[in-house]
């Protein structure tokens, strides 16, 4: 692995100061040296590195994204998703990965999986080199009751024949279900605290008991596993912080005893609220047959006013609210997801600066790796795009792949910036960038 040296770069180092110019040398899959310069000042290069003049572009940490979901392919169902052949879903999610650490998400945590074992297998494929993609964290199925959100089996079949979830009843299912997910080396236990209004059950209807809730935790921790929650319902919420869920996932109907609870504890849970899906399924559906109007009769245009004024709470309350958009349905469709940062600016009201945050530092901790991710620092982690354009000043510009001029996770170019010799025309869309070897 050769040496990487960037240098005449705006660095944006995920600090929260502006940012500034200088240049950063990779070793190995670690930044070993930040440089602060001054402009027209050059820092001689090391022997054997090669060399990157970024021309002025933008140099920022990889980005997180809180809420993925590689299985879901882009269909308007759940059974559309969950029934497409194991064969064909394991190369679907495989080619997934390839898309969002080609749009700059160097880091996804996982979600749910449409089958048990499809989010283990990418995750082993990407971490032993056989397929390309982020960092991954492996999520179970999602746990539901029969009837709940998850359980699309027919009434007539057995009732785990082509569900969804993985569907239990009572303490002692859970621990089973609990114990079958760890087995197969899931990371992250997915649990459906709260129904979604688009299957018949509401949003605001949650349908465990308050002990299997706690069976799921306390059988996750005995394994070493983080639990993650689809909780939108007030009861729901505070059940995550009851019981020390860590990932809340929407979150759209919290009250202010809920907020309270959740600012006493806001740095145990991370919140990523999935406001795409919301958007696009009140306004951008219509071609499915999810018009404004059958919308608006299911209850997401009050849910996404809901949401939107919690997410602005939770914000003036420094709770961590993170990007993850519940990309992968038919209208919200993968490769997508840095339209989340354009919404926390114009919808919640976070400075560009707070979004670029979300996606860097906020959610590093998030991947367990706190001290080492979401960086431009000594000794941190190599993963860093370039980016032809300021994201502080349009957050928008890492919506567009051509701007997006390079993409380097631990240490690897896996979009390296345009070659050109000094003296070479721009490359088409980019700033002009050089590459060579000394």
């Amino acid at each position: 692995m050769a040496d990487v040296h960037f240098t005449n770069v705006r660095i944006f180092d995920g600090g929260g100061d502006a940012p500034f110019t200088g240049d950063v040398l990779v070793s190995g899959n670690k930044i070993a040296r930040v440089v602060r310069t001054t402009y027209g000042e050059r820092v001689p290069p090391v022997a054997g590195a090669t060399v990157i003049d970024g021309a002025g572009a933008f140099l920022m940490p990889g980005m997180v994204e809180a809420h993925t979901h590689f299985s879901w392919n882009d269909q308007p169902s759940l059974d559309s998703i969950q029934r497409m052949p194991p064969e064909e879903h394991i190369l679907w999610c495989a080619e997934v990965a390839r898309k969002y650490l080609d749009m700059g998400w160097t880091s996804c945590v996982g979600a749910a999986t449409a089958k048990p074992r499809l989010d283990v297998v990418i995750r082993n494929a990407i971490n032993d080199g056989t397929i390309v993609g982020p960092r991954y964290i492996a999520a179970s199925q999602e746990i539901t009751v029969p009837g709940g959100l998850g359980d699309t089996t027919a009434p007539h079949l057995p009732q785990h024949e082509f569900a969804f979830g993985a569907i239990v009843s009572g303490a002692e299912e859970m621990r089973r279900c609990v114990r079958m997910f760890a087995k197969y080396g899931v990371d992250q236990i997915k649990i459906n605290l709260s129904g979604e209004s688009i299957t018949g059950m509401p949003s605001e209807m949650s349908q465990f008991t308050e002990e299997e809730i706690a069976t799921c935790v306390d059988e996750a921790r005995r394994w070493g596993k983080r639990v993650a929650a689809h909780a939108r319902s007030t009861w729901s919420i505070k059940q995550c912080i009851k019981q020390g869920i860590e990932v809340i996932y929407h979150a759209s109907f919290i009250d202010e005893e809920g907020l309270d609870l959740l600012e006493a504890h806001k740095f145990d849970h991370f919140v990523a609220p999935g406001l795409a899906w919301l958007i696009n399924t009140c306004h951008h559906a219509s071609a499915w047959g999810l018009t404004p109007e059958v919308t608006r009769r299911m209850g997401y245009h009050r849910e996404l006013e809901a949401a939107i004024e919690s997410m602005k709470a939770m914000r003036r309350r420094g709770i961590r609210v993170l990007p993850g958009g519940d990309y992968g349905f038919a209208w919200t469709p993968h490769g997508t997801n840095a339209k989340d940062l354009e919404t926390f600016v114009k919808v919640i009201g976070m400075s560009p600066m707070e979004a670029l945050l979300s996606a860097t530092a906020w959610g590093a901790p998030m991947m367990r790796l706190g001290k080492v991710l979401g960086y431009i620092r000594e000794g941190y982690l190599a993963d860093i795009l370039l980016i032809d354009g300021d994201p502080l000043a349009d957050i928008t510009v890492l919506q567009d792949r051509k701007r997006i001029l390079a993409v380097m996770k631990d240490g690897e170019f896996h979009r390296a910036p345009p070659l050109q010799r000094p003296g070479g025309a721009r490359p088409p869309g980019g700033a002009p960038v050089t590459r060579w070897a000394t």
